[in-house]
């Protein structure tokens, strides 16, 4: 039998990349060859590779399941796919599976590294599944209780499911907050307050920050009431960031904190594993609503020249590929 062949998207060098063909390794026995359906870019951590600013002390942690190559480049790299299973053990045969693996029309892994979706969730919305596990990570470290007021900066793919998912529990004041009032559109799709900083309430209980830009976290600080926690979800690479930490942040016992989906949450780590969260994301994804969060599509062999406009470009939610 000849050798199976794939393609898949690699960047060269940062700021340039292309599809490059690939001889897929034999089936084992407890392996599937899975056909990609779809796909998603993260316009977070995905620009930063693509662009050269992973910074060479995060070289190990940045790793992606399943990612080939070296940063800052040639890697193959990537972290959002539904497809089909076309090959394996037979209780996954023809099942759409999401599975953390860059962006390539078929690929072989195994049978454990693929989750299935609920039998109600469509292929095409299950791309969302690894920033609902992120936001869901969040939220385990954020700790957000009823009746708190909370104030969710950046209304991103990740901030918004973050909003979403707090505005569900009883009692809290949720806004989301972005310097772009169009924005408004998108949580009134949602069902959350919006705000810009400006009219931002404020005198937060819980304050999470995913904007991606220092001057967003800044406000944070601003918008968190006394012994407030603010949560930091943003990752800036090689980005020096400064921080008001004079002024009140001492008077006013605030607790600045990171969160980072690679490590499964303390408060959670006990007896959730990562595959068992990620189901979870992905039961989470069933609500229609959440297709908002798409805001673009387009064919896989076309992603050589749409990325480099993606990791420019501002204002961009979710950027589904299609094979």
């Amino acid at each position: 039998m000849p050798a199976m062949t794939a393609q898949a998207f690699w960047t060269l060098a940062p700021g340039q990349g292309a599809l490059r063909q690939e001889t897929l390794p034999p089936l084992g026995d407890d392996d599937v060859l899975v056909r990609n359906r779809f796909s998603a870019i993260s316009r977070g951590s995905e620009a930063l590779v693509f662009n050269g600013r992973v910074p060479p002390s995060e070289y190990a942690r940045m790793r992606a399941p399943f990612q080939a190559g070296e940063f800052p480049g040639p890697v193959k790299y990537g972290y959002a796919g539904v497809g089909t299973v076309e090959q394996g053990p037979e209780g996954l045969l023809g099942r759409s599976v999401f599975c953390l693996h860059p962006h390539q029309d078929r690929y072989v892994v195994p049978a454990d590294a693929v989750v299935p979706l609920p039998d109600d969730l469509p292929a095409a919305r299950g791309v969302l599944a690894a920033n609902m596990e992120t936001a869901v990570n969040g939220l385990w470290d954020a700790g957000p209780r009823p009746g708190d007021r909370i104030a969710v900066i950046g209304a991103g793919v990740v901030g918004a499911l973050i909003a979403y998912l707090c505005a569900r529990i009883p009692g809290t004041r949720v806004e989301l907050i972005d310097i772009d009032s169009t924005r408004a559109e998108l949580a009134a799709a949602l069902d959350v307050p919006f705000s810009t900083p400006e009219a931002a309430c404020g005198d937060a209980d819980l304050v999470i920050h995913a904007s991606g830009n220092a001057a967003g976290l800044r406000h944070g600080l601003a918008l968190a009431g006394h012994e407030a926690l603010l949560i930091e979800m943003s990752w800036y690479g090689t980005q020096p960031v400064s921080l008001p930490l004079g002024e009140a942040f001492h008077a006013r016992r605030l607790t600045l904190r990171s969160s980072q989906v690679g490590t499964v949450s303390p408060a959670r780590s006990a007896r959730w594993s990562h595959r068992r969260r990620l189901a979870l994301a992905l039961d989470l994804l069933r609500d229609e609503r959440l297709d908002a969060l798409i805001d673009g599509e387009s064919d896989f062999v076309d992603l050589p020249a749409l990325m480099p406009r993606l990791a420019e470009a501002h204002g961009v939610l979710c950027h589904r590929l299609r094979y």
